[in-house]
């Protein structure tokens, strides 16, 4: 995955990871999940836009949300 604009990067994700839930060993859902939800969270917050507008790529916004 490529770095897109206001997404952390790998070694930002790398030192936050350990810290939230959904790890490999934790059930349900998986650390890459996670990534996607801390980078439209953090899309939302940084480019100022409303929740509505968050790129598709980040997952339904009302999940993200």
């Amino acid at each position: 995955m490529g770095m897109k604009r206001y997404e952390l990067s790998r070694a930002q994700w790398e030192r936050i990871a350990p810290l939230l839930p959904g790890k490999a060993d934790d059930p349900g859902r998986t650390e890459a999940d996670n990534r996607l939800f801390v980078n439209g969270v953090l899309w939302v917050l940084r480019s100022g836009a409303h929740w509505q507008h968050l790129p598709e790529r980040y997952g339904e916004w009302k999940s993200v949300h």
